[in-house]
């Protein structure tokens, strides 16, 4: 089996991500119109899937008829990942050749993040994890200082965030594919391609610039990291620790 993805697909998970979710998508196609400049000529697909929203994020998606649109109501981000994955292979009719990239509906990808992501594949990974950064314009100076001392931008990094991961067809399936759960699904797929012994790339380039609300969509998760590290007493030294979007494995 070749290591060269023959197709992408992109897997964005949304709930109520009306303000967001054009600049998400704008950032993709930027990301898919750089891959074109580079003759790169591996098709790619985006999956949005709407996951019990009840704003406008509909109407949103609805401007973007390129995009598959996939409606649930989980409620958990694990389910709604997994849907959005199990919708490409179904129309795709398998895995061979498929590579997964997977991002969130408030976050903006940079223009080479899908080259990056390729070029890991081609070098033979099952799984790549990058970085995010948080939106400065959503955090005080004081709050952001505190994220970029907990997270080291460098290859090799233990951190897994969901925003920017992506993840060969076959290997996904093997590993059982995203869990059914609110809240760590990226984590606990990440330990279980580990652990079937997965070649695992950690990398500094292309990171992709996240929401750093403070209110989130489920009761852990991004914002309610932001929240507990906002609690924390200035004068503390940070160190990398569990918490959502990070694994010591």
């Amino acid at each position: 089996m070749s290591d060269v993805p023959s197709s992408l697909v992109v897997v964005v998970p949304a709930r109520n991500e009306e303000r967001r979710l054009n600049g998400c998508l704008l950032a993709l196609q930027a990301a898919i119109r750089h891959l074109r400049l580079l003759h790169v000529a591996v098709p790619v697909r985006v999956v949005l899937v709407l996951d019990r929203c009840t704003d406008r994020t509909a109407a949103v998606a609805a401007r973007w008829p390129s995009v598959d649109v996939v409606v649930t109501a989980h409620g958990r981000v694990g389910a709604a990942r997994a849907a959005g994955v199990r919708h490409a292979m179904t129309t795709a009719g398998g895995t061979d050749g498929m590579w997964i990239a997977n991002t969130d509906a408030d976050s903006t990808v940079p223009a080479d993040w899908l080259r990056t992501q390729l070029r890991s594949a081609n070098s033979g990974a099952d799984l790549v994890l990058g970085m995010v950064q948080p939106n400065p314009a959503d955090l005080s100076a004081q709050l952001l200082l505190a994220w970029h001392e907990r997270h080291d931008f460098v290859d090799g990094h233990r951190h897994v965030h969901g925003a920017n991961m992506g993840v060969r067809g076959h290997m996904y399936l093997a590993a059982g594919g995203f869990p059914d759960v609110a809240v760590d699904e990226d984590v606990q797929l990440a330990d279980r391609i580990r652990r079937l012994g997965g070649r695992v790339v950690s990398t500094r380039a292309s990171p992709v610039l996240t929401s750093a609300r403070l209110s989130g969509r489920t009761t852990g998760g991004m914002a309610a990291y932001l929240r507990d590290l906002g609690d924390e007493p200035a004068h503390r030294k940070w160190t990398v620790q569990s918490s959502p979007g990070i694994t010591l494995g």
